[in-house]
């Protein structure tokens, strides 16, 4: 008998001890606000210059971040993140860019508050690519 108690105890201590500690889904939501002073490329997608409010949620394996545009024409997008890794305490909360052929491609979401780095598909840089940015380069040194 008293071994049932245990069990029954036991049982429901680790239920209770679950119930409490946090998901990983709730962990990693996050909401926050934005301005983009140009428009940039985010993956598939032109995202235009203006101030933005994005929430960040785990939808399963998936996290998905999403942006409303907050002035303006309205506009919202939802963007698969590609990757994440834990930030830095020392990290800005900014938008890493890259250039590929003139345009500017979001590739890194830092956000230091939430303990993240979102990471973003960017289209690979080819050899013509690299030509041009190493012929403006140059012209630019003159």
């Amino acid at each position: 008998m008293k071994s049932i108690r245990n069990y029954v105890y036991l049982a429901a201590l680790t239920v209770s001890a679950l119930s409490f500690t946090p998901s990983l889904a709730s962990a990693q939501e996050a909401a926050g606000s934005f301005t983009l002073t140009r428009g940039v490329h985010w993956q598939n997608t032109i995202v235009p210059a203006g101030k933005y409010r994005f929430s960040i949620a785990a939808n399963g394996p998936l996290e998905l971040l999403t942006l409303r545009k907050m002035n303006g024409d309205a506009a919202s997008f939802m963007l698969f993140v590609e990757d994440h890794d834990a930030s830095r305490p020392g990290d800005a909360a900014r938008l890493l860019l890259v250039s590929r052929s003139r345009e500017e491609f979001v590739s890194a979401m830092q956000l230091p508050d939430f303990g993240l780095t979102l990471h973003f598909a960017v289209p690979a840089e080819t050899r013509e690519m690299a030509k041009s940015v190493a012929t403006t380069i140059l012209s630019d040194a003159r």
